[in-house]
């Protein structure tokens, strides 16, 4: 999705060198950790929005920094950086993909 470090390192709350690492296919996470979970979450939300936008990755990143009413006029990207905003966004992806 065209994330950096510094973005996944908010959204799944792990140090900068790790999220760098994992985005470079360096590093794994342990299961069952907090960053663990959250990365599980964020596997979701892309799952959702990757199923709506029929895989198409660049209308995926498209929606990520779009301003959404869906979610107060804020960007997703923004939203899912807090865990109640990342568990927000997968419910409504996951609610409008079951009424495709």
């Amino acid at each position: 999705l065209g994330l950096g470090p510094s973005d996944l390192k908010s959204i799944i709350g792990a140090s900068q060198p790790t999220a760098s690492r994992l985005l470079n296919g360096r590093y794994a996470l342990p299961e069952g950790g907090k960053p663990w979970e959250l990365a599980a979450h964020f596997v979701r939300l892309y799952r959702s929005l990757s199923s709506l936008v029929g895989g198409d990755d660049e209308l995926a990143r498209s929606w990520l920094k779009s301003a959404n009413r869906a979610f107060d006029g804020q960007r997703p990207l923004e939203v899912i950086k807090r865990v109640d905003g990342l568990i927000h966004a997968c419910e409504y992806l996951d609610s409008h993909r079951a009424r495709v």
